[in-house]
């Protein structure tokens, strides 16, 4: 491996590149499109990756000791996990607790440092019909805030793991108001941010501000780029987040938005370590088509600072 630009520059050392299942086309724990979960892993380690977000609980195993032998195997190491939970609804929120303790238990386990909470969406993944409010009331914000912040606490307090919330398409954390509103109500102590640039391009926003604006609430990082025209069409004619992937709005850099450069500059200039996750939007997709590109991604990258190519 050649050395990335700016590699003598502490800060840069300080930003870790990584690897999820979103960028072979997964969303999904199971589905019949998406890859068989082994090769999928294998091809992860064949791109050069050495550090991996596991995605959809229950794509990869979520027994410890068998997720520890595919790390041992291929040489990966897991530094986070991702759920989806609802917590704007009270009916809803064992089920999310419940959840959650389930995916902790088993990255704590394997020394994971975070867990990435998904927001539920208001259209529906597969089908892209309305499942919910496009706006909360402010009784259910109020209770997404709550919700948060003890999600948040007992992840820390019992298993040591720091939950961060992601911005997304088509769900009630997505515009740069409703990141601010976030950052304004949440006890920092137990919830940060999920920085994922694609989904705050895609809701308006500038990673790059944002880096500038919140430096202590970027904590961690999904590495994403977002198409500028098909990005506006979908907002104009108000695709499902789910069509606007099918047309493509996701890409690979240094297509797209926001400029890599740029903003790989802004997280070494938070100063601290980060983990910089890989991530392309592209369910569903044929199954030669994502190792080669997380390839180029991650070459890219490191041209930007990011890695080693």
């Amino acid at each position: 491996m050649s050395k990335a630009v700016n590699t003598n520059d502490p800060k840069y050392s300080k930003l870790t590149i990584g690897v999820c299942p979103d960028q072979w086309g997964v969303w999904f724990p199971e589905d019949p499109k998406q890859m068989d979960p082994r090769q999928a892993w294998e091809e992860m380690a064949e791109a050069g990756f050495e550090v991996i977000e596991t995605g959809p609980f229950g794509y990869f195993p979520t027994d410890p000791k068998e997720l520890q032998k595919w790390c041992d195997e291929f040489g990966l190491r897991v530094v986070a996990g991702t759920g989806w939970g609802i917590l704007h609804k009270q009916e809803a929120w064992e089920t999310t607790l419940k959840t959650f303790r389930a995916i902790a238990e088993t990255h704590a386990a394997v020394g994971a440092e975070y867990i990435v909470h998904l927001p539920p969406l208001y259209r529906d993944d597969k089908t892209w019909e309305w499942t919910d409010d496009r706006v909360l009331s402010d009784d259910a914000w109020k209770l997404y805030v709550e919700h948060a912040n003890a999600l948040g606490q007992m992840l820390l307090d019992e298993y040591g793991l720091k939950m961060v919330l992601h911005p997304h398409g088509d769900s009630h954390i997505e515009t740069p108001e409703e990141i601010a509103r976030i950052f304004d109500a949440t006890d920092p102590t137990y919830v940060n941010l999920c920085l994922d640039s694609g989904h705050v391009v895609y809701g308006g926003g500038d990673p790059v501000e944002l880096c500038r604006k919140y430096p202590e609430r970027i904590t961690y990082v999904h590495i994403k780029a977002f198409d500028e025209d098909i990005t506006r069409e979908a907002h104009e004619k108000d695709w499902p987040f789910g069509e606007a992937v099918t047309k493509g709005a996701s890409v690979c850099p240094p297509a797209g938005l926001p400029e890599m450069h740029e903003f790989v500059d802004a997280l070494a200039a938070l100063d601290k370590p980060i983990y910089a996750i890989c991530e392309q939007d592209c369910y569903p997709c044929d199954p030669s088509f994502p190792k080669q590109n997380a390839i180029n991604m991650r070459t890219y990258l490191a041209e930007c600072g990011l890695g080693l190519a």
